[in-house]
């Protein structure tokens, strides 16, 4: 093993504790769906895509390779310090949007939080900026947007060409494609994320001089970035699986197959690649689609606005923290030992916020109280039923004059 000096193994450390939220973080991705159908029991779900997660990190190294001599360049005097610093940034966003139940993208949380340290402490001439546009902020755009697309195509031709068949076994035979394109969500989200803290350790160990620049990362990274985000995965991100499940749309089976099998497939391609894609970005934009491809569904585009919001805020925001915490760590040991204090207190201080309306594995598919909105929903926390009125009329159509006869295909997206 290489020679590893105590700070390099606390920013190993850190990056595991990242790791270990990205896995709970983005469970809803692969998840959310399947669990709100019901194909799966919510514990079964994130066990499976646990396992798969970590299959899925041995798969590939080539989004490693991004994040480890692509994003930053290693020779432009990047210490362990700034990677730290960077680290520290995404955990705070991770957890901060967790604690909302917002589905927000942990690979631009972590992007951000590494350019941030690094202009802080270096400069912005050690950012590849080619890399930051053509890898990370171009696939960030387009990914929502072609997931989305060939999800609502999908969606409709779904409901066109099984519109005479039975009902109850269409829905069995649906149920079971959710579980395979779930499964290969999973799997694709290891493939990707998983290789993202694979990226940023072998970073530090190119920056403490443990390895070579440009090296693959060692064996030993990948699996414990695998079992990282593994454990993370099964213990589940309840909130935001109940945002992508029951927040954005009401989602059928399916819908729910459509919108996995989109994502899937976009998601495996840009790891082949090596686009450092958000697992996140994509599989909104899938079941976004869904819902409007669905004849008489609902898409709720409050919390999609939301989600929005949260994911232009991401870069910035990971990036400010982290910039922050660079400028502490780089005033030597007290300086580390301060900002790793202040991680330790503020992910305390948000866990125990979360304790005050928990919500897990037997709570996760509850349906919102008579007059929640889906923001409200996220919190459990009820509003005005004029409020509801108001964001579903911006949505959905005038409700049908009284004794009018309501067509199957309304009764199918009532809310």
């Amino acid at each position: 093993m290489e020679h590893i000096t105590l700070l390099i193994g606390i920013v190993i450390v850190t990056a595991l504790v990242f790791d270990f939220t990205n896995g709970f973080h983005d469970t809803a991705n692969a998840m959310a769906t399947t669990i709100s159908t019901g194909a799966l029991a919510p514990r079964v779900a994130v066990g499976m895509s646990a396992i798969l997660n970590l299959v899925g990190a041995f798969l590939s190294v080539e989004v490693a390779k991004t994040i480890s001599s692509g994003l930053i360049d290693e020779g432009s005097g990047i210490k362990p310090e700034v990677i730290f610093a960077g680290l520290v940034g995404a955990i705070i966003w991770n957890l901060l949007t967790w604690l909302a139940g917002l589905p927000s993208s942990s690979s631009h949380a972590l992007m951000g939080g590494l350019i941030g340290a690094t202009v802080a402490s270096v400069g912005l001439n050690a950012v590849n900026g080619d890399v930051v546009v053509m890898k990370v902020l171009i696939p960030a755009l387009a990914a929502p947007l072609v997931a989305g697309i060939a999800s609502l195509l999908a969606t409709r031709l779904t409901y066109r060409v099984a519109r005479n068949a039975d009902e109850e076994r269409s829905a069995k035979g649906y149920r079971a494609g959710q579980i395979t394109s779930a499964a290969l969500v999973s799997l694709a989200h290891g493939t990707n994320d998983a290789q993202k803290t694979m990226g940023v350790i072998t970073l530090a160990l190119v920056a403490g001089g443990a390895l070579a620049p440009g090296s693959d990362p060692p064996v030993w990274v990948i699996t414990s970035a695998g079992l990282a985000i593994a454990l993370g995965t099964y213990l589940g991100g309840w909130r935001i699986i109940r945002t992508m499940g029951k927040g954005l749309t009401d989602i059928q089976p399916p819908q729910g197959f459509a919108a996995q099998t989109g994502a899937a497939a976009t998601i495996l391609a840009s790891s082949h690649i090596g686009f450092s894609l958000s697992t996140t970005h994509v599989c909104s934009g899938a079941v976004m689609g869904s819902g409007l491809g669905r004849k008489g569904s609902v898409v709720r585009w409050g919390t999609a606005g939301r989600m929005v919001i949260g994911w232009a805020l991401t870069l910035p925001a990971a990036g400010l923290v982290a910039a922050l915490a660079a400028v502490l760590a780089d005033q030597g040991d007290w300086g580390v030992t301060t900002v790793a204090v202040l991680l330790v207190a503020g992910c305390a201080a948000i866990w125990a916020c979360s304790r005050r309306a928990p919500v897990d594995h037997t709570n996760v598919n509850d349906l919102p109280a008579e007059g929640a909105t889906d923001e409200g929903t996220d919190r459990g926390e009820p509003e005005p039923a004029g409020v509801v009125t108001a964001a579903l009329q911006t949505v959905a159509p005038p409700p049908a004059p009284t004794g009018a006869t309501v067509p199957p295909a309304r009764q199918e997206g009532d809310q």
